[in-house]
């Protein structure tokens, strides 16, 4: 079998991630947005289920909960979501997409579609697809009986 270990190395070490994160960073500093690529995560699952518990986006988002609280601190201040009670528990706070973030959500988006292109270039459907494959299969390896 011949491959490049230090490539899968890399991968796996989330050198790829951190450089797509950069140029996405790079962006979205260019396109005027004040927004972090952990923050445009944060926006982008909330526009798919708004009025979710902080503990329910450290889970999808794979962030520790010291890490979100300081994000959702963040886009609290800039007025992207808000905190709300939660009426089945309160102890926690729901988090929800302000009226604001969901344009920035919608400006946001397309950079990331564009940086996503960017980082895909040269790369045929075939190509992807089996990327996408291997990865998730790693993906579900690693998280299996987490």
């Amino acid at each position: 079998m011949d491959f490049d270990v230090s490539l899968i190395f890399a991968i796996l070490n989330g050198k790829v991630f951190a450089a797509i994160n950069r140029k996405l960073q790079r962006n979205f500093t260019r396109s005027g947005l004040g927004i972090t690529p952990e923050q445009w995560t944060v926006l982008f699952y909330l526009s798919q289920q708004d009025m979710v518990s902080q503990r329910a986006l450290c889970d999808k988002v794979f962030k520790d909960k010291p890490s979100m609280t300081r994000i959702i601190d963040a886009m609290e201040r800039t007025k992207l979501v808000e905190r709300c009670d939660n009426p089945t528990d309160r102890r926690s706070n729901l988090i929800r997409l302000t009226r604001h973030g969901r344009a920035v959500k919608e400006r946001a988006e397309k950079i990331a579609l564009i940086t996503q292109r960017e980082s895909l270039r040269g790369l045929g459907l075939t190509d992807i697809n089996i990327a996408q494959d291997v990865l998730r299969r790693v993906f579900d390896n690693t998280v299996e009986g987490l």
